[in-house]
């Protein structure tokens, strides 16, 4: 069956003359583009304003929550979506196929909006987070597969197609955080949650308008579970429902810990997913290989997510505290901060897209990006050096716009480009799962976000700052420096 599945994919992207493009892609492109960009629209728009609705006070139409417990929140939040992809994944690889997957991931991430933006106080917020996080973690690692079927394994196209791709992810950012963050500021929380939940009601009718040119390798489930094993899969997923309600029942997760908790559960997820993938007797010894290639890659992304996904809490706080926000006698919304990497986004990524494929197979390989990716990012984080012990809001708004864009080029050199590489180092059995591996690594990195930004304070800024960057560049160098052996394992992948 996963054979099947590859050749449908490698048929249905190698393209002819009378092939209908986007932009020279495969049309799917375009309607994956559009699901996502609503997605991201919705997501983070939502994520723009979640930490201020949790910490600010209930006059200011908050919760009043401690505002370390508050991040750390925010930080579990992005931690679980992502941690969501391996489920999302092993649905899509053993039981729905990833496009269907897919479709109902993105109807349940409108439900969780509005759950947000209907129930009060903190009903709202748990109903909300934990239907948007598995909703969101099924699309994410679903699209990201749909979309590496358009592509056969050689065409040159695909980190283009993939950067493309990456900025409808930006687009959606940038429109959803301005608005949301406009009538969160203006009007209130719950507008600016309703208006998510519309967001994302729109995009599933444009998805499913376009769900034909999807082709049918996505429609293939990959390694379809036998029925005779199902009522164990039910009971097994009863059992950590139970387990899960259990451990917060009895206060063993509580919400002061539960940063830490996601940080614990991702890495130990990641452990066992590659245990899984390097086990499987369904995956051969050059996929094995590739498997092991993707290790070093996993810490680089890690470190990098864990750095720069806290635009959604220190830079947050950041902007609250320390940021001159005033713009010709106005004050700018504090989620606005969160407007700028995107919006440098739809700037470079057409220029790097346009460098990637220029260079082809001259083009640096995905080891020295995934170093040059985490060791810039390390190097934002101490360029905040030069404004650290600073009182109030005076921070200058373009320093930070600077820092963001340094943010911004780590970013197109590791994010878009893991996606892709995901999809290329797939084993055939497992293409979902594999790139749920590439989230998980995500999902450590958002989850550790949360957890570092309870030790930033704007009295600590040059030793918190100063740590988390250097450890990061450090990263990077090493990757650099494992380069050559990180290729060979890669066995003829770029």
């Amino acid at each position: 069956m996963s054979g099947n599945a590859t050749e449908a994919a490698g048929a249905g992207s190698a393209g002819d003359g009378n092939e209908k493009t986007f932009f020279g892609h495969p049309r799917g492109l375009a309607n994956l583009f559009g699901v996502e960009m609503w997605e991201r629209f919705s997501f983070y728009g939502m994520l723009g304003i979640l930490p201020l609705y949790l910490y600010f006070s209930a006059a200011e139409g908050g919760l009043e929550m401690d505002r370390g417990t508050a991040l750390g929140i925010v930080g579990a939040y992005g931690g679980l979506v992502y941690l969501s992809t391996i489920i999302a994944a092993w649905i899509a690889d053993r039981l729905l196929a990833p496009e269907r997957t897919l479709f109902y991931s993105a109807v349940l991430i409108m439900i969780g909006h509005l759950g947000l933006a209907v129930l009060p106080g903190y009903l709202g917020v748990g109903v909300g987070l934990l239907c948007v996080a598995l909703g969101s973690g099924g699309v994410k690692a679903n699209a990201t597969a749909v979309l590496g079927t358009l592509y056969s394994e050689g065409d040159e196209r695909r980190d283009a197609g993939f950067t493309i791709f990456y900025m409808g992810v930006n687009l959606g950012a940038f429109v959803g955080t301005a608005l949301t963050g406009f009538f969160q500021h203006t009007v209130g929380f719950h507008v600016g949650f309703g208006l998510a939940a519309a967001g994302m009601a729109i995009g599933l009718v444009q998805y499913s308008i376009g769900r034909s040119n999807l082709g049918a390798a996505s429609r293939v489930v990959p390694n379809p579970l036998p029925a005779s094993r199902r009522p164990l899969v039910a009971l097994v997923f009863v059992a950590i429902v139970v387990v899960a309600v259990a451990l917060v029942l009895t206060g063993v997760v509580t919400a002061e810990n539960l940063g830490d908790v996601a940080v614990g559960i991702a890495g130990v997820a990641a452990v066992v997913l590659f245990v899984i993938l390097l086990t499987s007797a369904k995956v051969d010894g050059v996929e094995r290989r590739r498997v092991l290639s993707f290790i070093p890659m996993f810490v680089g992304s890690a470190a990098f997510f864990a750095l720069f996904q806290q635009q959604f809490t220190v830079l947050e706080v950041y902007s609250d505290e320390r940021l001159n926000r005033d713009l010709f006698g106005w004050e700018m919304p504090i989620s606005w901060v969160n407007l700028i990497n995107p919006a440098f986004i739809l700037i470079l990524a057409p220029m790097f897209a346009t460098v990637w494929a220029k260079l082809a197979d001259r083009q640096p390989s995905t080891p020295m990006k995934f170093a040059l990716g985490t060791a810039v990012m390390g190097g934002a984080f101490l360029l905040f050096l030069p404004m650290a012990g600073g009182h109030g809001n005076t921070s200058p708004l373009l320093a930070v716009v600077g820092i963001l864009a340094v943010f911004t080029m780590a970013e197109m050199f590791l994010s878009p480009i893991g996606l892709s590489l995901s999809t290329k180092l797939s084993p055939k059995a497992f293409p979902a799962q594999m790139v749920a591996l590439n989230y998980l690594s995500v999902s450590l990195g958002t989850a550790l976000s949360g957890s570092l930004a309870k030790y930033y304070s704007p009295e600590a800024e040059a030793s918190y700052f100063g740590t988390v960057g250097a450890v990061a560049v450090v990263i990077g160098v090493l990757i650099a420096l494992a380069s050559p052996f990180i290729r060979k394992l890669m066995s003829g992948v770029r």
